[in-house]
């Protein structure tokens, strides 16, 4: 067993972890961060970088080296249903320097933070290194055990940060308990090429319904279900998915047959919850661990960036005077992030749910959604949302540098 020590360590390398780990050790934080892989490159994971992640990385000076990654740009997100599309959220009009929905893969996102870090000699990040278990000393959490392939190792901190995602470890062995969950759908995803010319909606509702994200080579394609309708569709067999795939984008009924396997289509099974405690004595969870989100809208990834800053504005300054944030701390970090969790949260659940098939043989196009027709009734309404979704309900930025 070897044994290390540190002021904070944050558990999860994705973009909350990442983006605390960051910010903390640019104000002098001695922090470690433990990521379980040995790199970032898994796919299906969320790529959307919204208009208030991008401010982010202008506040830091850092935009247009950011922008000199491969990606594309969505100024408006529009969708389609029974032939019919309205604008749901224009970012045009945002007071920012990148009005726009920015679909870079999360691995080149975490790269980019993790090099941004790595400049900073208060900041370690160990691969390969997956915790398993909180160390507790006077019931308070003072480090995390973890598993490397070097051997078993103790990361003692004064601060443990759970930043593992929406199947946490560490909130679990803390015993923080999540609201009982609302699984608004499951997600399918998979591939298809790419062809100079191709026109597929972003949002095109029906039997079914597919979100397509331009990858440039590919299709990021997303087909959303109903919870518990995927097992209904496998019996159904692959030319009935592939038939409900090419009716919603027809633009690639010519290519759908390279889906000739299930294997090729990965289940998401999206729940919805949150905690209703964030923290204990010594441990703070952000981001998913704290609130898994539904993919609608692509917000998750985002309110985890704003829970990593305001997580170190409020807390590195703790750091380097105390070392040990009391309760008042982290209660003080849930209390600045939950209430735009909450509404998010009630906004996926309630109004964008509408949009999505309540059954496997449900056709949204047989009966519009009510928000469909009212965006269609009342166009100012694509810019509030705009708002909604490309900055959220609170907007973080970063704090400037005091030491």
């Amino acid at each position: 067993m070897r044994t290390e020590s540190t002021r904070c360590v944050v558990v999860g390398g994705g973009p909350a972890g990442m983006m605390a780990g960051l910010l903390l050790a640019r104000q002098g934080v001695e922090v470690t961060v433990l990521e379980k892989h040995a790199d970032f490159l898994r796919d299906f994971r969320g790529d959307t970088v919204h208009p208030s992640t991008l401010e982010l990385i202008a506040e830091l000076g850092w935009i247009e080296e950011f922008l000199g990654l491969p990606h594309s740009r969505m100024h408006e997100v529009t969708v389609s249903i029974g032939g019919r599309a309205v604008t749901f959220a224009d970012f045009t009009r945002l007071r920012v320097r990148c009005p726009y929905i920015a679909f870079m893969p999360q691995w080149d996102v975490l790269d980019f933070l993790a090099g941004k870090a790595a400049a900073h000699p208060s900041f370690r990040l160990l691969r390969s290194t997956e915790a398993t278990d909180l160390i507790m000393e006077d019931g308070r959490v003072a480090g995390v055990r973890a598993v490397t392939a070097d051997g078993p190792l103790d990361v003692r901190a004064g601060l443990v940060i759970g930043a593992d995602g929406r199947h946490s470890t560490l909130r679990g062995r803390a015993g923080l308990e999540p609201t009982a969950g609302s699984p608004p759908m499951d997600v399918l995803w998979f591939h298809l090429p790419r062809r100079e010319g191709d026109r597929v909606p972003f949002f095109q509702g029906g039997k079914g319904a597919l979100v397509a994200i331009d990858r440039g080579e590919f299709w990021q394609l997303a087909y959303t279900i109903p919870p518990g309708a995927f097992a209904e569709l496998r019996q159904a067999g692959l030319p009935a998915f592939r038939e409900r795939v090419a009716g919603l984008a027809p633009a690639l009924r010519d290519r759908v047959e390279r889906i000739d396997d299930w294997d090729l289509v990965h289940q998401l099974s999206v729940r919805v919850d949150r905690l209703r405690r964030w923290h204990r004595p010594g441990l703070l969870c952000i981001g998913d661990a704290a609130h898994a989100m539904s993919p609608a809208g692509g917000v998750g990834i985002n309110l985890a960036v704003q829970d990593a800053v305001a997580t170190a504005n409020l807390l590195g300054p703790v750091l380097l005077r105390a070392g040990l944030p009391g309760e008042a701390d982290l209660a003080a970090v849930q209390a600045r992030r939950e209430r735009a969790t909450k509404v998010t949260q009630a906004f996926q659940l309630g109004i964008l749910r509408d949009l999505y098939p309540k059954g496997a043989a449900d056709d949204t196009a047989q009966h519009v959604p009510p928000i469909f027709t009212a965006f269609r009734a009342l166009p100012p309404l694509r810019h509030v949302m705009g708002r909604f979704i490309g900055l959220g309900i609170r907007p973080e930025h970063i704090a400037p540098l005091t030491r």
